[in-house]
């Protein structure tokens, strides 16, 4: 089976989200299963710059054509092929989709390009392919593209093509006048087409043109045929459910796990985890300028976006009470403005008991892994999250909300004799503060705990069980 997986961003390359995690894990996981599979991302500044150069061709969208500079390159530490798509007027620039918070204007273009031309690598027979594995709006197109394969383009007809859902919040939706710009007819502009309230929508024709749709958990691909997750294409979605599936992320052991992790201070296995669990402690309240003072005091973590998707609001309310419970905090994360003042505040006026960095350090963020004790994702909505997954493989244990694919990694150890963390229903800071109320005092029996901690590390979320899962359904998308 050989498969072309089309994503705008792959880890290590380029990265802003999970995204980036799964196009750079699950193709490892795939091959180590015996397919063949080829990546495609857009050629961003500074990405590869020693790459080779394999093919130059034209793309043609409407009445203007575009060259493309196609290079070759590997996924690092493998043999997987990895092409670039280059065009500096639309990839040579400081950020990926935006600067300083706003959209680039012509994104539909640049990213119909980076669509119409990740095709053309097996037109011209750069890449053999029986099935496409599109993700998120950026790569939408390409199922319909697809679609609207004419005869001249045979090997373009018979591809059959997956759609991967990472968060269907964003969905790539431009005027009306940029539909042009897609270079396809204007029958595919229509009520049962992309057109979504007089706009064009690209995350709506990669669902509705593609042979499958999938998305990053179980949860999740129930949640979005709501109203209330659906974002307004629950109904879309609806019409789809007999090929929508819900295949939860994996997690990539070899950067996250504790008895390996060279961005520690001391390494940790299970046997050890007692001990040497107390040393990361001591180091995270030490990068946050947190007193050390009673290492048996519980230390929440957070690394996360601070926007209100991510629930971050509420946990600025909850704080002030669970410090006066006893709690400690250190936070990473940037995002939006408002909350990364609320947070500098708790941290001025709470200096022994909150550390806030505002940034992103890769170091820092398996450092609160390993540190904390308590790791916290209070989220609205989560289409899968990998933090909590990488919590628990360090032994500290997850409060999140039940929701996405939360709630299909987290159990509740009030309720489930196999808990492995602590789960709220409601998004209100109320049902947050209980939550964590309640892993205070579990923590105060240190027995209980660290038996709960010992079984949470056991659990095993790698790629192995999830790439079984896309064969499966790679194997349906090829008899669909």
């Amino acid at each position: 089976m050989k498969i072309l997986f089309i994503a705008s961003e792959i880890a290590p390359f380029a990265k802003t989200g999970g995204l980036a995690d799964v196009a750079g894990s699950l193709p490892r996981a795939l091959v180590k299963k015996g397919l063949h599979v080829s990546l495609v991302m857009p050629r961003y500044r500074g990405v590869a710059r020693d790459a080779e150069v394999v093919d130059r061709f034209d793309i043609q969208l409407g009445e203007t054509s575009y060259q493309a500079e196609i290079l070759k390159t590997v996924l690092p530490k493998t043999s997987i092929p990895v092409y670039l798509i280059a065009r500096d007027e639309f990839f040579d620039r400081a950020g990926i989709y935006n600067e300083n918070g706003v959209d680039y204007s012509d994104n539909l273009e640049r990213f119909a390009f980076f669509s119409r031309a990740a095709l053309e690598l097996i037109n011209r027979g750069l890449v053999e392919a029986d099935l496409i594995h599109a993700n998120d709006w950026q790569s939408a197109l390409a199922p319909v593209y697809i679609r609207a394969a004419s005869a001249q383009e045979p090997k373009l007809a018979r591809l059959k093509s997956l759609f991967t859902i990472h968060n269907l919040a964003y969905q790539g939706s431009f005027p009306t006048d940029d539909f042009l710009k897609t270079g396809l007819d204007w029958s595919y502009f229509k009520l049962n087409g992309m057109e979504f309230y007089d706009r064009v929508n690209l995350m709506k024709g990669g669902i509705l043109f593609s042979d499958y749709v999938s998305t990053v958990s179980p949860t999740y691909a129930e949640e979005i045929q709501t109203h209330e997750f659906g974002c307004g294409l629950d109904g879309v979605l609806r019409q789809r459910y007999d090929r929508l599936v819900g295949v939860l992320n994996g997690v990539d052991y070899s950067d996250w796990s504790p008895d390996s992790d060279t961005n520690l201070p001391v390494q940790y296995t299970i046997d050890t985890v007692e001990t040497d669990k107390i040393e990361c402690k001591r180091a995270l309240l030490k990068a946050f300028n947190l007193p050390e003072g009673d290492l048996s005091k519980p230390l929440f973590g957070v690394v996360s976006r601070l926007a209100s998707q991510k629930g971050l609001d509420l946990l600025a309310e909850a704080i002030p009470r669970l410090i006066s419970r006893g709690a400690r905090f250190a936070v990473l994360g940037t995002g939006e403005p408002e909350l990364e003042e609320k947070y500098n505040t708790l941290d001025q006026i709470y200096r022994a008991e909150c550390g806030v960095r505002l940034e992103y350090d890769n170091r820092l963020a398996h450092m609160v892994q390993a540190g904390c004790d308590l790791f916290l994702m209070p989220s609205r909505y989560e289409p899968c999250g990998l933090t909590q997954m990488y919590a628990l493989r360090y032994g500290s244990l997850p409060i999140v909300r039940n929701t996405g694919g939360l709630a299909d990694t987290i159990k509740d150890v009030n309720t489930f004799p196999d808990g492995n963390g602590f789960v709220f229903y409601d998004a209100s800071s109320v049902a947050l503060q209980e939550a964590c109320i309640r892993a205070l005092t579990l923590y105060q029996n240190q027995h209980v705990w660290w038996s709960i901690v010992k079984r949470a590390m056991k659990l095993d979320f790698s790629w192995e069980a999830s790439a079984h899962e896309y064969i499966k359904l790679y194997m349906n998308v090829l008899s669909a």
